[in-house]
């Protein structure tokens, strides 16, 4: 064991691999260092005496003689030892005489002898075997790691660890587990108090408890169920947990679980608070174990590796025994050498020994002994193999031992570092556990999000439209902020780009509620939540890359009156296919639906919602809309907008529509509108929109919409009108610009209610007289862009008039009729400056403008003033579309 400061640094990869090393794994890697020893030691007593010595044998004597006869046979004869003339005081006799065989050798003889024996009679094993044990030795010691140095496994290992002792040392690790104990006690206490104990049960519980803490051993069983003590006698666990303690100090059977006294379900959680670097840090440990999971779960190498490895071993420890152990009975203290030598030496056989015989056996029988000790080990490893399922790991004894239950099971090479590292110590698995709790790494979301996005930042993000309501507006958060449901009076939510974001039952006290925007954001709603939503929501605006992603509460919303999809709806896969879920019937409140993607046809589930539906909404992205027919069934709707739906004529089908009020065909085909006498049926129809289309000529037949009070024909390739267009006695709006006209009839004086006349943009060279005389309620004029040289006698006329657009022409003066258009001082002249500067000082001072005044003509006349899209501030749609580039 040692502590996280060693396991920390990255340059001790050899110290950290032992985690991965299982107990006998590393008593393999002793016995292979002293099996190298022993054949290190065995080579160096070799090098340095490896001889032999060798003794003649007499052909004519018996092998073992006694001393007379060996001294009768020689030349010389031995001396009798002299007698002793102190026999009282014995000592050592220097002057016997010599006992044995006597030879005719000289030393060189014998050294050439021993020579040619050594090389012709000594034993093969004595002679090679220290060089054989050391390169068995060194092999041995090569096939130990190979798994945890082959290319394809060492840099996951590496990685492995690297993950590991941050997982150890992250502050929020301790939190985690400690908070984990607290709800397993808190858990365990709520069961308790609602399972009453008898009596007798009890005091035997609390006999047992006592007997077993006095005996100095506390049952698992009893730890876990222990009662937390009173109020008066507070648990000396302390709460929070330093981050800089050893890994042994949170094991399993460490004090963690010291649970509040009073600790219920509405008890506030203690936390610990994290620096903003340590939270940072543990959400990037989090995503860097989520992708190092990933990319070791979708292969078992090393596994394999280990599992070929442990094979090779035993293959060569059983080839090495096979061949070694019959060595053995050649060792030999003795052997005869027949060198056939005879002219030389004039012997034919020698008795020779091995200096190191003796040392050789006993070398040679202890490295015997280790190797079959590893041969054990190996045979033990491939058990323990094939016995556990090692590509297989289930976190079983955190779950047991704590409250995290929600940690998934791994597969493959992470399973299988996990098994080794549990040969280690089990708590460093339960501490890498918490970093793969979806649970841990959720609360460490809304504690950062609690910590960076209170109630008071949130307030300062408010903000009220034009209309009045509270708006607030959430972009690219992890999920949603506790403070939000604080808001009761928030109106309008904007939730952008929010991956995990959830309702809780906290929404009831948003009680203002009534608009709900979701933009590529994915919302779970609870149950409790749901009923709330049900109830107050009013208005939802969904934007989506796939249809998947449409939340599926969105159907049972029946107090819904305006459902708005923005997204890759395709005629291969309708609103109902789509959603997976196929029916509206719920929505019966809903009134307006407003759908932008790629459809082909009326999808068919609208017809569920037919009867309430007042306003249709189409934005098709130059789809080409085939089917209409659901349509017909639709007979409640009042408005209708097919755009850019690539129409080339007024769908048949909107004749049924007897209600309809709004017909908008903006950004379509259109070149011909001779269905128009048709539209005669739709008596209530008073705003067409045809703008952005390929008409060429206005038929006549535009004179039987009697009704019409907005027509909308811009940017089209008119270039006349016909004087029906001048019968529309109710029109207040006519919208002309971006036309070819090249003059306007005198026939306009008939629209006597007309208030607003655009007619930019066209090739009008004079306007006729007769247009300040019968369109005295005119308000608003836009002539911009075109060729006038003039304006008409009588604009004065025109009292209402407080608008008047004339930029952009060939004017070369101003009448002076135009101070009498009292709607037009203080700035609703809109012109070129120099041409401003003719008018007399005294008519320029009631038409000038103040700076405010000219900044918001200016900015309403940078927007269309047709309602063929929503107006919104430049700076909303930049900020849009970079958030859709990001995407």
């Amino acid at each position: 064991m040692f502590s996280l400061s060693e396991l920390a640094p990255p340059n001790q990869h050899e110290s950290r691999c032992k985690l991965l090393k299982p107990w006998w794994e590393v008593f393999m890697d002793y016995l292979v260092v002293l099996m190298l020893m022993t054949s290190v030691l065995a080579c160096t007593e070799q090098l340095s005496r490896d001889r032999i010595v060798c003794i003649p044998v007499d052909p004519l004597s018996p092998p073992c003689m006694s001393n007379h006869s060996m001294a009768q046979n020689s030349d010389v004869k031995p001396s009798p030892a002299p007698k002793s003339t102190n026999p009282q005081n014995p000592g050592p006799n220097f002057y016997s005489a010599p006992r044995g065989r006597r030879t005719h050798l000289v030393h060189q003889q014998y050294i050439y002898i021993s020579q040619v024996c050594y090389h012709e009679a000594l034993p093969f094993c004595s002679r090679f075997f220290p060089y054989i044990a050391l390169l068995q030795s060194l092999v041995l010691v090569a096939s130990g790691s190979f798994w945890l140095h082959f290319p394809d496994t060492s840099s996951r290992i590496e990685q492995f660890l690297s993950i590991l002792a941050k997982c150890c040392e992250s502050p929020w690790t301790s939190q985690a587990l400690s908070h984990a104990a607290r709800q397993e006690n808190i858990q365990e206490l709520e069961k308790a108090e609602r399972q009453p104990f008898l009596s007798a049960a009890s005091s035997w519980v609390t006999r047992t408890r006592r007997s077993s803490t006095d005996s100095g051993s506390v049952s698992p069983l009893l730890k876990r169920s222990e009662v937390a003590p009173s109020p008066a006698s507070p648990s000396p666990c302390p709460s929070l947990l330093s981050s800089n303690s050893s890994v042994s100090s949170l094991s399993v059977g460490s004090g963690v679980h010291c649970p509040s006294s009073k600790a219920g379900p509405d008890s506030p959680r203690e936390v610990m608070s994290l620096d903003k670097s340590d939270g940072e840090q543990a959400r990037a440990l989090f995503e860097r174990v989520c992708k190092f999971r990933s990319h070791c779960e979708s292969s078992a190498v090393i596994y394999k590796v280990y599992v070929a490895q442990t094979t090779f071993k035993l293959f060569l420890v059983l080839l090495i025994l096979s061949y070694t152990i019959p060595l053995l009975n050649s060792l030999s203290f003795n052997h005869v050498c027949r060198p056939e030598e005879w002219e030389l030496v004039g012997y034919a056989t020698f008795e020779c020994v091995h200096v190191l015989s003796s040392l050789l056996h006993k070398l040679l029988v202890a490295y015997l002994i280790l190797l079959g000790l590893y041969t054990l080990l190996n045979l033990h490893t491939l058990r323990w193999i094939f016995h556990s399922c090692l590509r297989h790991y289930s976190f079983q004894s955190v779950k047991d031992l704590w409250s995290l239950r929600d940690v998934p099971d791994l597969t493959n090479d992470l399973a299988f570092l996990l098994h080794m590292l549990d040969q280690y110590d089990p708590v460093l698995a339960q501490r890498f556990s918490v970093f793969l709790s979806p649970v841990s790494e959720s609360r460490l979301l809304e504690e950062s999000l609690e910590r960076r996005w209170g109630e008071d930042k949130l307030q300062a993000m408010t903000s009220v439209d034009a209309d009045g309501f509270s708006r607030l507006q959430l972009v690219a958060l992890p999920r949603l902020p506790s403070a939000l449901y604080t808001f009761n009076r928030l109106q309008i939510l904007r939730l952008e780009f929010i991956a995990d974001a959830r309702f809780t039952a906290q929404v009831a006290n948003m009680s203002s509620l009534r608009e709900l925007h979701l933009y590529h954001s994915r919302v779970a709603v609870d149950p409790s939540a749901l009923v709330f939503l049900q109830e107050r929501l009013e208005v939802i605006h969904i934007t989506f890359s796939q249809a998947s992603e449409i939340p599926s509460w969105v159907l049972s919303l029946h107090s819904l009156h305006e459902l708005h999809l923005s997204g890759r709806l395709s005629s291969e896969c309708s609103v109902g296919r789509s959603w997976a879920l196929g029916s509206l019937r719920h929505l019966h409140h809903l009134r307006v639906l407003g759908i932008r993607g790629l459809l082909q046809k009326i999808p068919g589930e609208l017809c569920e919602v037919a009867s309430s539906l007042a306003r249709l909404e189409i934005y098709n992205e130059g789809t080409r809309l085939l089917v209409l027919t659901g349509l017909k069934r639709m007979v409640g709707l009042t408005e209708l907008k097919l755009q850019d739906c690539q129409l080339e004529r007024l769908p048949s089908a909107v004749l049924s529509l007897t209600h309809l009020r709004l017909l908008d065909l903006q950004h379509n085909n259109l070149s011909s509108l001779e269905e128009l006498l048709c539209l005669a049926q739709l008596r209530q129809l008073s705003c067409l929109k045809l703008a952005y289309n390929n008409v060429v000529v206005l038929p006549a037949s535009v004179g039987v919409l009697r009704g019409l009070e907005l027509l909308d024909l811009s940017n089209n390739q008119l270039r006349s009108l016909p004087p029906a267009l001048f019968t529309l006695h109710r029109l207040r709006r006519l919208l002309l610009a971006g036309n070819l006209l090249d003059q306007l009839p005198a026939e306009v004086k008939g629209l006597h209610l007309l208030s607003e006349l655009d007619l930019s943009g066209n090739r009008l060279e004079s306007l006729p007289s007769d247009l300040c005389r019968g369109c005295l309620g005119l308000r608003i004029l836009n002539v911009a862009h075109n060729s006038l040289a003039s304006l008409p006698n009588g604009i004065g006329a025109l009292s209402q008039l407080c608008r008047l657009d004339l930029r952009c022409n060939n004017l070369e003066e101003l009448p002076a009729e135009l101070g009498c258009c009292l709607g037009l001082h203080g700035g609703g002249l809109l012109v070129e400056d120099w041409l401003f500067i003719s008018l007399n000082p005294q008519i320029r001072d009631l038409l000038s403008h103040s700076d405010s005044t000219s900044a918001d003509y200016s900015e309403d006349d940078s927007q269309v003033e047709s309602d063929s899209f929503p107006c919104f501030p430049p700076s909303q749609w930049s900020f849009s579309s970079a958030l859709e580039s990001d995407v």
